[in-house]
């Protein structure tokens, strides 16, 4: 077995730096105990948080388990957490200093001196920071915390560079410290389980695959909406933007799974070069084929210039619809043109999911019928749904849309669905990049979204001026006409999903 892909059974040590951030304190340290809790972490594993910010034990494990559910008081539960703070410390210090540095490896030291027996012991270094300290810190774990007497993986958050050239330069730094194959970078979304389960419903099902063509499928939208505003995070918000933020990465994932050519097995690098391959087959995405736009006050809540935190003047996008165009580079290509609409702040509602709408049936006995749609919601409350025609029940022939529904709750109601960053650390430990994003991965998902943010910055003119969308709508008005032009039809406005009222369709 190569050692990059052995799993870490025995005599590790997860060190969280950024131990002190939201994101540890949200996302990581909940998903360490989950994996405690259920028994998926190394034997004799121990937890080393560090940050620059001064605390002592008591304040770092309250803030390492203040997003840890237990809403029923649940003893055991309650129990788990305490033997979780007993594997878990804390060290403080700085990013850039070597003196911090040589600090964290006595720490290291000791720690495993107290536990791991043998002469193996393992290192997972997991950066929860914010990219602007990614390789000083990535350089001082190498010099001065790299074990010669294991196995050494580091994980890299997110964002990985703001364009192209910022992302090659950014990967070529990582790597004069860091190989490849020790090298994870996250994105959670493709620890969730619906886009893990999109290769499964893809390429274990010929009911789906044979339709699964551009002969059949008329267009694809992966829609992302979440119901609040920046609420006081207009500064990373205004700075970052929409398309990095969310597209570029979380729903460009989404996509590349979606269309992939089938891999010749589960391996991990198998996968992730059809990925590759079919990010390559999109060309740089068009001003034409963009929709920006900025929520104004609604519903009795701030528009987002209103925000403190936002510069008066700012003409950053809330909202993106973007289309993407697959070549038809091989054999088989599920669609042709992807309607994206991302509609991130301020909104309806929270829903991430993907919506296939295939071709209007052959004309002749049924006129203005409804498409067939395949629906996967990836979040809130998973499901896959494929929503078809069926005759209305009664004495007259009425072709009515309903759905076949799988709703995990229903379906899998005894079945706990484990967070993204569960699945995400469990395969660093394992040594799997399948869910992983590969440097070449990176590179080519830059240039696709490069021009697009290049205009939005300014830096090819002058930057566009988003179209204004109230607070708590479903976007600017002008998303129909937008997402219409590529092939995209609503001819059920009656229809909700589920079905439960005949009498109003």
């Amino acid at each position: 077995m190569q050692i990059h892909q052995q799993e870490l059974k025995d005599s590790t040590v997860i060190v969280v730096f950024g131990a002190s951030g939201d994101l540890a304190k949200k996302k990581t340290f909940p998903a360490l105990f989950g994996l405690y809790r259920d028994g998926f972490l190394p034997r004799d594993v121990r937890i080393v948080g560090y940050a620059r910010t001064k605390m002592d034990e008591v304040e770092f494990h309250k803030r390492t388990t203040s997003y840890i559910k237990n809403p029923n008081n649940d003893e055991a539960i309650a129990a788990k957490i305490e033997e979780f703070k007993k594997i878990s410390s804390y060290v403080s210090g700085g990013y850039e200093d070597d003196p911090s540095f040589e600090n964290l490896e006595k720490v290291l030291r000791k720690v495993e001196s107290e536990t791991h027996k043998g002469r193996e012991r393992h290192r997972l270094f997991y950066l929860a920071l914010p990219p602007s300290v990614f390789l000083p810190v990535a350089a001082n774990t190498k010099k001065h915390c790299y074990t010669t007497e294991g196995i050494n993986r580091i994980i890299v958050e997110k964002p990985f560079g703001k364009d192209l050239d910022s992302c090659r330069e950014l990967l070529g730094s990582l790597k004069q410290f860091w190989a490849e194959e020790e090298t994870f970078r996250i994105d959670h979304y493709l620890g969730k389980e619906m886009v893990k389960n999109m290769l499964v419903l893809r390429f274990a099902n010929v009911a789906l695959g044979v339709a699964w063509d551009k002969n059949s499928v008329s267009n694809v939208q992966i829609t992302f909406k979440e119901p609040f505003g920046t609420e006081g995070r207009g500064g990373y918000f205004d700075e970052f933007g929409i398309i990095r933020d969310i597209l570029q990465n979380h729903l460009l994932q989404v996509l590349s799974i979606l269309t992939m050519e089938r891999p010749v097995s589960f391996s991990a690098e198998d996968i992730r070069d059809e990925k590759v391959k079919v990010l390559r087959a999109i060309p740089p995405i068009e001003r034409s084929d963009t929709l920006l736009g900025q929520y104004v006050a609604g519903s009795g809540k701030p528009g987002y210039l209103d925000d403190d935190t936002v510069p008066h003047n700012s003409v950053c996008p809330t909202f993106a619809a973007t289309t993407l165009h697959v070549r038809a580079a091989y054999r088989s290509v599920p669609m042709l043109t992807v309607p994206r609409a991302l509609r991130l702040t301020a909104l309806n509602e929270a829903k991430v999911e993907v919506r296939i709408q295939f071709k209007d049936v052959t004309q002749g006995i049924f006129k203005d019928i409804s498409r067939n749609e395949l629906v996967l919601r990836i979040q809130p409350s998973e499901a896959v749904y494929l929503k078809l025609n069926t005759k209305a029940p009664g004495l007259y022939t009425r072709a009515l849309p309903t759905e076949m529904d799988l709703t995990y709750k229903r379906r899998f109601s005894e079945v706990k669905i484990p967070e993204a960053y569960e699945a995400l650390i469990l395969d660093a430990l394992k040594g799997d990049h399948s869910n992983f994003v590969r440097d070449d991965e990176l590179d080519v998902a830059w240039r696709i979204f490069t021009p697009i943010l290049h205009w939005i910055d300014g830096r090819d003119g002058p930057r566009p001026k988003p179209v204004p969308y109230p607070y708590g709508s479903r976007g600017p008005k002008e998303l129909d006409a937008f997402i219409g032009k590529y092939g995209y039809k609503r001819t059920d406005e009656g229809y909700q999903w589920p079905v439960t009222n005949l009498a109003s369709l």
